[in-house]
């Protein structure tokens, strides 16, 4: 197997995946989110589903054997290997405007959404095209009575992988996750490998 390709701190890569191909995400240093999102290589406005993948699953927790389906209603990906067990499919990729209005930043970080849209311009997407990413590793736990969310600190160890495989050929944006709540207040590295 290759060496993993590094996604800094609060950045974001973009990258074809063949269908078949795999996917493994991996938290080199722990309690690190990686924003997920991808779309058809055929036609970008097929993109990931949250809202598909929850309905027809019935759950909002998907791990191995699960598939994350697209806006058409295609599968999009399965979920081959989860060492982790606790991701997020709710929130949206964090952003300017996010660590404005939440925060209180007056010069805010991009976040995923910007290094989203920058990484995947050159591959025809725009920026309003960017749906609700999967969160790998993201810990958003649900209160099941009042049905608010928080967001904890990843539960995801150094080394720690998430594997999928692609059904379809895929253009992938992936982050290093920009938000300090969402990773313990750490801003760490992300890895990932593509291979068969």
């Amino acid at each position: 197997m290759t060496e993993p390709t590094r996604i800094p701190p609060r950045s974001g890569a973009a990258f074809i995946l063949k269908r078949g191909e795999l996917l493994t995400i991996i938290d080199p240093e722990g309690e690190q989110v990686a924003d997920l999102a991808s779309f058809s290589l055929e036609d970008p406005n097929e993109a990931i589903s949250n809202g598909r993948t929850i309905d027809y699953a019935s759950k909002l927790y998907f791990t191995t054997g699960d598939e994350i389906y697209s806006n058409r209603s295609n599968v999009m990906w399965t979920i081959m290997r989860d060492d982790v067990g606790t991701h997020d499919f709710l929130l949206t990729p964090c952003s300017a405007e996010m660590f404005r209005k939440l925060y209180g930043e007056e010069e805010p970080h991009r976040g995923c959404f910007g290094n989203l849209a920058a990484a995947l311009a050159p591959h025809g997407v725009s920026p309003d095209a960017i749906p609700v990413a999967f969160n790998v590793f993201m810990n958003v736990p649900v209160d099941g009575k009042t049905g608010r969310i928080s967001v904890d600190p990843p539960k995801s160890k150094p080394g720690d992988r998430f594997t999928l495989r692609a059904e379809m050929d895929l253009i992938i944006g992936l982050t290093a996750c920009s938000a300090g709540q969402s990773n313990n207040f750490r801003y760490k590295p992300i890895d990932y490998l593509i291979h068969s």
